[in-house]
């Protein structure tokens, strides 16, 4: 079991940026797939940036070049760098993990972005 603790959130200007981060529980090191999705008000949850298996790294198209996905394996925290941030960034940002086939989510985080 993982158990995943997102931080990071708040209320930001357009152009401003912020960094989450997300605390997992156990050692991140071998679980393949983790990272970042997104849902804002009456829209599905999206992803925003994960790490596939093998170590790749997959993005949305509309956060390429302004949002960068990072790890820290001693830490067991995975974080997100958002840059240029823009209202429609508006959303709940949610960790997720894969772990031998489970599905684990966290609590979620609010990222505000005013215009």
């Amino acid at each position: 079991q993982v158990r995943l603790v997102e931080s990071g959130g708040g209320l930001v200007q357009a152009g401003g940026s912020l960094r989450l981060s997300c605390a997992a529980s156990r050692s991140i090191f071998s679980i393949n797939a983790m990272g970042w999705y997104r849902q804002a008000p009456g829209k599905q949850r999206e992803l925003v940036a994960v790490f596939s298996n093998g170590g790749s790294t997959n993005y949305a198209d509309s956060v390429k070049g302004r949002f960068t996905i990072s790890r820290d394996n001693a830490k067991n925290t995975v974080y997100l760098q958002m840059n240029s941030l823009k209202p429609e960034d508006t959303a709940v940002y949610y960790c997720h993990c894969n772990y031998y086939g489970y599905e684990y989510w966290g609590q979620g985080t609010q990222v505000t972005v005013s215009s």
